[in-house]
C-alpha cells in the first residue's frame, strides 16, 4: 500500500518531533497527582499535561517501527491513540509509573495500524500471525547469521520460540516475501499489457449458473414426466441403455428381462418415440428432445 510523506508533512514532524522532546519530564510524585485529577475529576488541563509529558514516549517507540515502510507521522498518530487510551485506563493508586503502563498500549496502538496498512491483504488476524509478523525477520536474520538455516530445521527453531505452529510460521514467511501489486502494472517488454489482462475469470458467472440449475431442475422433471408414460419394462431399458454412466449391452438385458436382444432393441426404440413425443409438448422441438435423453 503507497503512503505518500510530502516535504510539507515531513517538516511538520520534524517540528512536532521536536517540541514533543524539549517538554519537561515529571517527576513521580506530580505525574501522580496529574494522573488522579484526571481519573478523579476529570481535569482535562492534567490529561494535557500528562500526556504530553509521554509523547517522547510515542515518538521513540514509533521510530523502532520505521522499518515497516510506513510515515512517522501516521505512527507517531496511531501511538498517540493508544497513550490516551492508557490515560483512559491508568489506574494511579496502584503506583506503577505511567509510562510503564502507557507502553504497552502505544505499542499495541502502533502494530495494530501496520498490521492494517502495511499490505491491502490482512496479514496477521490471530495472535500467532501477529506475533510472526512482528518477530519473524528478527528471528530469522538470527538464524542466518548463526548455525541453523531458514530450512525445515530454521522454520521449526521459530515455531518453538514463539510458541505457534509449524505451519503458520511457513504461511508468514510466502506472506512478507510477497509484495504488493498493482493491477495496471504494465507486464512484457513492450508494456503493451497488463496485470489484470491475465486475472479474467472464464467460468460461467452467477446469472449463468443460476440459469443452468433452473433448467437443469425443469429438463429432470420433464425427463420423469415422460418416463412416467412408460411401463416397467421400457423404463429399465430406457434407464440402463440412456441414462446411466455405463450403458448396459442389449444382450445383457436380454438375459436379465428374458428376452433376446433384439426384442430389447425393438422395446427401446418404442419407448424412445413415446418419451419424444412427451418431450415435444414442452420443447416444441424434435431435435431438443434427442439433448433431453442423451
Amino acid at each position: 500500500m503507497a503512503f505518500i510523506d510530502t516535504p510539507e508533512t515531513q517538516r511538520a514532524n520534524r517540528r512536532f518531533i521536536k517540541a514533543a522532546m524539549k517538554t519537561p519530564l515529571l517527576s513521580r510524585e506530580h505525574e501522580h497527582d496529574l494522573a488522579k485529577r484526571w481519573r478523579y475529576d476529570q481535569d482535562e488541563d492534567a490529561l494535557h499535561e500528562l500526556v504530553s509529558a509521554y509523547m517522547r514516549l510515542v515518538i521513540s517507540t514509533a521510530a523502532r517501527f520505521r522499518s515497516y515502510g510506513l510515515p512517522m507521522g501516521d505512527l507517531v498518530q496511531e501511538g498517540n491513540i493508544g497513550l490516551m487510551q492508557a490515560a483512559a485506563r491508568f489506574d494511579p493508586d496502584r503506583e506503577v509509573r505511567f509510562s510503564t503502563y502507557a507502553s504497552w498500549w502505544i505499542r499495541s496502538a502502533i502494530q495494530d495500524f501496520i498490521l492494517r496498512n502495511w499490505s491491502i491483504v490482512r496479514t496477521g488476524t490471530t495472535a500467532a500471525q501477529k506475533s510472526l509478523f512482528f518477530n519473524l525477520r528478527r528471528l530469522r536474520a538470527m538464524i542466518e547469521g548463526g548455525d541453523l538455516q531458514l530450512n525445515h530445521e530454521g522454520r521449526q527453531f521459530i515455531a518453538d520460540e514463539l510458541n505457534v505452529a509449524l505451519h503458520e510460521v511457513e504461511a508468514m514467511e510466502v506472506r512478507l516475501s510477497a509484495n504488493d501489486r498493482s493491477l495496471n502494472a504494465t507486464v512484457g517488454e513492450d508494456g503493451d499489457g497488463e496485470w489484470q489482462d491475465f486475472l479474467e475469470d472464464d467460468r460461467p458467472g452467477p446469472e449463468e449458473v443460476v440459469t443452468a440449475l433452473r433448467d437443469g431442475e425443469t429438463r429432470a422433471r420433464w425427463l420423469n414426466e415422460a418416463l412416467g408414460a412408460l411401463n416397467e419394462r421400457e423404463q429399465t431399458i430406457i434407464r440402463e441403455r440412456r441414462l446411466g454412466e455405463e450403458t448396459v449391452t442389449l444382450e445383457a438385458l436380454g438375459q436379465r428381462l428374458g428376452i433376446s436382444k433384439e426384442r430389447v432393441r425393438q422395446i427401446e426404440h418404442q419407448a424412445m418415440k413415446k418419451l419424444r413425443v412427451s418431450l415435444a409438448r414442452h420443447v416444441g422441438d424434435t431435435d431438443d428432445t434427442e439433448l433431453l435423453i442423451a
